[in-house]
């Protein structure tokens, strides 16, 4: 993957899109809940999911089980599959107290976090890197359906490349730079959004002259 072209798309969305301030939340805890709630479906409904349990109390993980499992998913019911995600809400608060806590994790380094996060049932390897990049701050890209897509028209990885590939090759290419990780992400997440959707609108982007897709989708 070329360094060069990665940091020149960089370049363009960020001058198109302006800063993102990506993630939004006020604790890290709060991050690692909204990964978990942003699973299959918009960030508006996480919002409101979040909200509803700020109602109940303090946003913390012994709150969070506190709760019976039913009024849980009562609360994140705006997120949808909302019994599936109280579910592994749960199973990620227990994890997170019988590992220390939040400044426990800090302590670990990303190679031995990482595959940890992984033994939390619901936690794949998109959810725990949005974790690990934006509650943790570990350079750690995240890779998306949207990454995937906007890398595969702008031929720079092929649209079934291995999530762990794809991400080694970003890593790779750009070195280890959280802040860098987080802004391109969060940059790719808005263009796929807003530009580079299943039926793009080739017309609007700012990466068309570098894109051998455009206008032949």
């Amino acid at each position: 993957m070329s360094p060069e072209r990665l940091r020149r798309v960089f370049r363009l969305l960020s001058d198109h899109h302006g800063p993102m301030h990506w993630w939004p939340g006020e604790t890290p805890f709060e991050v690692m809940v909204g990964a978990i709630l942003t699973q299959n479906t918009a960030w508006s409904n996480v919002e409101r999911a979040i909200a509803a349990l700020k109602e109940a109390g303090p946003l913390e993980p012994a709150a969070l089980l506190a709760l019976p499992e039913g009024e849980l998913a009562a609360r994140i019911r705006p997120s949808g599959y909302y019994n599936v995600k109280a579910r592994r809400l749960r199973a990620f608060c227990q994890w997170l107290l019988d590992a220390g806590g939040e400044p426990a994790l800090r302590a670990h380094p990303t190679e031995r976090l990482r595959p940890a996060l992984l033994t939390v049932k619901g936690i794949g390897p998109e959810t725990a890197d949005d974790i690990l990049l934006y509650a943790l701050e570990r350079p750690v890209f995240v890779v998306d359906a949207y990454t995937r897509r906007l890398f595969s028209r702008l031929g720079l990885a092929p649209a079934d490349l291995p999530y762990e590939a794809l991400r080694a090759g970003v890593e790779s290419a750009l070195g280890p730079d959280v802040p860098l990780f987080n802004e391109l992400h969060a940059l790719i997440v808005n263009h796929g959004k807003s530009v580079c959707r299943p039926r793009p609108r080739c017309g609007d982007c700012i990466l068309r002259r570098d894109c051998p897709a455009a206008d032949g989708i």
